[in-house]
């Protein structure tokens, strides 16, 4: 007898799975599901902040992104959807496949599209979150913000976390430390909301006009040295640590201490506007 009946049945099976379950928040950004059939299952990878390299890529530009993230997005809470997208396109850069797994930007924003606010630590899961070596980050949410670092994950990533390639974003391309430690979030130390005007008018906006922008709310994804105080210090924390001096796109990697004030830009205490990145699926 013929067994192709039981093949429509498996493809039936693995489809919705692979297109994230019908929810109806991602639209068209993924990959095809082929790559989740047809190819090798995919290992633990569900977390990484985004290089330099990638966001100058994607951006199009050596100043990287500033506070716009749309990406080719429109419409109301297109900051949201395009950082997204900028996630999902890296991971699957990264690895093949794992696009699949639903990517959220780590960030905040004061109206998601429908007059309400959007809180970070809403929109990532609830763990466990890999890096791209199969390094836990953290196993739950709780461990994930119980701390101004995260708790009960991989000792060797706490304190330095990875790239999209799995490698320490303090020294990525191995030639010495880099100051490149704020990451745009929006967001408070408990993922939520910082305020309205620390989100660049949820990420659509780099002018630079702080008047009209606001400054954006960072965290440290490595603990920033020249601080007193250790790693459970405030201004360590990877949620919440400080606010830029600007929206304007910039790269400043060269340790400068704390954020410029004569400056207008995402990179003006020492970064480029890089995002924390996180998927549903483990």
């Amino acid at each position: 007898m013929s067994r192709r009946p039981h093949l429509w049945l498996a493809l039936a099976l693995l489809i919705p799975a692979a297109c994230g379950g019908g929810s109806g928040d991602d639209d068209d950004d993924g990959p095809s599901i082929d790559a989740a059939i047809d190819g090798p299952p995919l290992t633990n990878f569900s977390f990484f902040v985004t290089s330099l390299s990638i966001m100058r890529e994607l951006s199009g530009s050596q100043d990287g992104f500033g506070g716009d993230l749309r990406f080719g997005e429109t419409g109301p809470g297109a900051g949201l959807r395009g950082a997204d997208k900028i996630c999902t396109t890296i991971a699957e850069r990264s690895m093949p496949g794992s696009g699949v797994k639903q990517w959220r930007a780590y960030l905040s924003v004061a109206d998601g599209g429908n007059g309400q606010p959007v809180h970070a630590i809403t929109r990532i899961g609830n763990g466990p979150w890999y890096d791209r070596q199969g390094r836990m980050l953290a196993p739950t949410l709780a461990d994930l913000m119980g701390d101004i670092r995260p708790q009960n994950g991989d000792p060797t990533i706490k304190n330095d976390f990875p790239n999209e390639d799995g490698v320490p974003n303090h020294d990525p391309d191995g030639t010495g430390d880099v100051d490149n430690h704020d990451f745009l979030t929006g967001s408070d130390r408990n993922g939520q909301l910082y305020g309205a005007r620390y989100t660049c008018l949820d990420w659509t906006a780099k002018a630079g006009n702080e008047s009209l922008e606001g400054e954006p709310r960072v965290g440290h994804s490595w603990p920033r040295l020249g601080f007193p105080g250790d790693e459970t210090a405030e201004i360590n924390g990877w949620s919440s640590s400080l606010t830029e001096s600007g929206c304007a796109p910039e790269v400043a990697i060269v340790e400068m201490g704390p954020p410029d004030p004569n400056s207008n830009t995402v990179g003006s205490g020492g970064g480029y506007g890089g995002i924390y990145c996180f998927a549903l699926m483990p």
